[in-house]
């Protein structure tokens, strides 16, 4: 019984890669919007796409961002600035799309925009700190998607939504989880809307990874901030010891199961792009595969313990 179910599973798994191969055809001719093209997956995306041959375009906060890309890429990648947080930007770069992509339509947006700071226990922070992170990771999202809808609808093509393994639990406070569980939800309500105008819509749900998001020294520098603004009983509720372990948490957990192998979220961004049948969701990382998703399916109970006990720092009013 072991081995027929082995192999039912191998079997399961092979068909699925052969399933998986094949490539849409005509790169030359499919233009891809990617946002947060500065630094982390969405560079390394833009160029890898460049490199297969897609049009891309890629939309950047800074002049910097946009440079270098324009110096390291083919003349076929068109740089642009995007503000996701601005309606007059994001209405700028749609329109800037509409005119270069033409009647063709825009084969796939890739919204990879996102900020993790200010991250926090939920009474460190105020409902600005909670505005400006949905602006960027949720509302950013969907104006740019809305913005370009109709050209992908036109296209019959993509949208690539990447959210986290914390859009399936929580495992800290703050804006960033509900921002993550909101993407969750856009992307779901999406692609049951789009369906019927042969749209796909994908989302990506990374682990850690070695990016800006997070980098030990801005998560620790934001840890360090909030605390010194917050009010003193606030800080006696938690206990002298809390920022040291926050801190040793950061430094400590958070570095080691960083993967710094960043190409494990572009294959599969690339993937969502490319293959004639993409999946509707990808978990790069191991540590997203065999700790946090199982971890979203367990009962509360055991969940929370686990949490408690391996990834969230315990203030003193309740050891």
């Amino acid at each position: 019984m072991f081995l027929y179910l082995l192999g039912l599973l191998l079997f399961y798994y092979v068909y699925r890669w052969l399933r998986e191969l094949p490539r849409v055809s005509d790169k030359g001719g499919k233009y891809v919007y990617v946002t947060g093209c500065d630094t982390g997956f969405g560079n390394l995306l833009a160029r890898h796409l460049d490199k297969l041959g897609f049009r891309v375009i890629a939309a950047c906060y800074t002049e910097k961002g946009e440079e270098e890309l324009r110096k390291s890429c083919s003349g076929n990648l068109t740089a642009a600035h995007l503000d996701v947080r601005s309606a007059e930007s994001v209405a700028k770069v749609a329109a800037a799309i509409k005119d270069k992509v033409g009647q063709r339509g825009l084969w796939a947006v890739v919204n990879n925009a996102g900020v993790s700071v200010p991250s926090a226990p939920c009474d460190w922070l105020t409902i600005d700190d909670y505005k400006f992170m949905l602006d960027v990771n949720l509302n950013g999202v969907i104006a740019v998607t809305l913005s370009v809808l109709p050209l992908i609808k036109k296209a019959r093509g993509r949208v690539v939504n990447v959210a986290s393994v914390f859009g399936r639990i929580s495992a800290t406070g703050g804006p960033y989880t509900i921002s993550k569980y909101g993407v969750e939800a856009f992307n779901d309500s999406l692609r049951l809307n789009m369906a019927a105008f042969g749209v796909k819509v994908l989302c990506i749900e990374p682990g850690f990874f070695k990016t800006n998001v997070t980098d030990t020294a801005i998560l620790s520098n934001n840890v360090r901030s909030l605390w010194d603004k917050m009010p003193q009983h606030v800080r006696d509720d938690y206990g002298p010891e809390y920022l040291k372990k926050s801190l040793a948490l950061i430094a400590d957990k958070v570095a080691k199961i960083s993967d710094g192998d960043l190409m494990k979220v572009v294959n599969c961004m690339e993937h969502a792009v490319s293959a004639v049948r993409p999946r509707t969701r990808y978990s790069p990382g191991w540590d997203a595969k065999f700790f946090w998703l199982p971890l979203s399916y367990m009962p509360t109970c055991v969940s929370d313990y686990i949490l408690t006990q391996q990834a969230v720092p315990v203030a003193k009013s309740v050891q």
